[in-house]
């Protein structure tokens, strides 16, 4: 057989076997004292246990009640396995009382972010640290030439953002790539290159092959995951883990805000070891990112005008999203939000673009979401805002709290906490997600299990 794929076989002379084999395609085999179970995803095992296999590539594994057994293809001996244990719990696996997983998972996340941040600043030194990075893969790092990202979907738009953030704040050239573009336009690579591979399952099959791509060409890879053990994150040189938890609903909120946070961290930490940012710079910057879950907080506790925006807006049939700099990205993702789970045509640009096209479209039927919190291209975005309202269009605006000019021209208004430009991303994609969120509950939509939609992408 070629191609990408799980198989799972039993016999009716022998009912108490599955026999198990993949290429490419995830399998975990999950271990527990009176069962074994076979699975694509971590998360359907949590029911039953904690401890897990995950099978490589062309191996064979046979599972029946009392042991499992992994061959390798061609060969008649057991491989020695690495039973893994799984952080998560049942609980963060649950609705927990809210109506759908996609609310809880975005009312999750001011302990994703706390969770993110804490444990990566040394307190005693005021600096970044990953545990995961070693003294020879930070001298590595400080040598590095060129930083290309690859990810698909919301995790390119964490890209798009980290773009920003290294090249401000570390200094180096950054390359952002979708993964299934990556590895067909042959890129140039060399061992003085760092590819970061961001990914919440850790099995997305686009970004795996890009990961194979630059392993053979001689570059670091570095990747950025939430799945402890998925085959992404055991086959790059260095792995940082989100930590954000189990995200059951297929539209990804947590996931996000975990990536941006640590690609902010991640920033600021290859500002430092390349000594682009001052240690009294790099010891402020962390003060505020140490506040950056009650942050969050604030936008989750209150989310009334949100609603309220939604609800006069649920009928309309298409929305552009506006933003410049570091919220171009939440532009794409807010629209993606509200594609993915209303199925209402929205479309994410850079504002500077609206005048080469897409200001056609603006009339008094097309809603216009513009994310302009305090930035250095705040004027520039109060500019477009006024276009937009000439020519008789609605705006919603995602503003910094005490902006008192976005009053006079934004038909709706949904406020962020003051931070630095570096970590607005973080906040501006909040009151998004509650925005597509009732939008999609009041046309009747299924939230978590939107049509056409699958949690981890495992084939080209």
């Amino acid at each position: 057989l070629k191609g990408s794929f799980v198989i799972l076989a039993m016999s009716l002379e022998e009912p108490d076997k599955i026999v198990a084999f993949k290429r490419s395609n995830p399998l975990v085999i999950g271990i527990s004292k009176n069962a074994h179970y076979v699975a694509s995803d971590v998360s359907a095992l949590l029911p039953y246990t904690k401890k897990v296999i995950y099978v490589e590539d062309n191996q064979l594994a046979v599972v029946s009640q009392k042991k499992v057994q992994i061959y390798p293809l061609k060969g008649k001996r057991p491989i020695k396995t690495v039973v893994s244990k799984i952080q998560w719990n049942i609980e963060q696996a649950q609705k927990g009382g809210f109506p759908h997983f996609m609310l809880k998972e975005i009312h999750e996340q001011p302990r994703v972010v706390a969770d993110t941040v804490n444990e990566r600043i040394d307190k005693r030194k005021q600096e970044v640290v990953f545990d995961t990075i070693n003294r020879a893969l930070d001298r590595r790092m400080k040598t590095i030439n060129k930083v290309f990202i690859v990810s698909c979907g919301t995790a390119y738009h964490a890209g798009l953002v980290a773009k920003y953030m290294v090249e401000e704040y570390a200094k180096i050239p950054v390359e952002v790539n979708v993964s299934s573009e990556f590895r067909y336009s042959d890129p140039i690579l060399s061992q003085d290159d760092l590819v970061i591979l961001i990914t919440q399952s850790g099995e997305t099959a686009d970004t795996l092959a890009a990961l194979h791509e630059a392993k053979k060409k001689g570059a670091m890879t570095l990747a950025i995951c939430n799945v402890v053990g998925s085959t992404i994150a055991r086959e790059a040189d260095v792995v940082i883990y989100t930590h954000a938890g189990p995200e059951i609903g297929v539209a990804s909120t947590k996931a996000y805000l975990a990536q941006l946070t640590t690609l902010c961290l991640l920033a600021i930490y290859l500002g430092r070891i390349r000594g682009k940012i001052k240690k009294d710079h790099e010891a402020r910057l962390l003060r505020v990112m140490s506040t950056l879950s009650k942050r969050v907080t604030t936008i989750v506790d209150d989310c009334k005008n949100v609603y309220h925006c939604a609800g006069r807006l649920a009928k309309a049939k298409n929305f552009i999203y506006l933003g410049r700099g570091f919220n171009y990205a939440t532009a794409l993702e807010g629209a993606l939000k509200l594609k993915e789970i209303s199925y209402i045509h929205a479309h994410g640009y850079s504002a500077g673009e609206m005048k080469h096209g897409p200001i056609a479209l603006v009339d008094k039927h097309l809603p216009v979401v513009c994310i302009v919190p305090d930035s250095k291209t705040y004027d520039k975005m109060l500019s477009n805002i006024q276009e937009v309202k000439a020519r008789g269009g609605m705006v919603i605006a995602v503003a910094t709290q005490g902006d008192k000019l976005i009053k006079k021209y934004a038909d709706y208004k949904f406020y962020i906490p003051k931070v630095p430009e570096l970590m607005s991303p973080i906040l501006t994609i909040v009151p998004l997600q509650f925005f597509a969120y009732k939008i999609a509950v009041l046309n009747g939509c299924d939230v978590d299990q939107p049509r056409n939609l699958a949690k981890s992408v495992t084939v080209e």
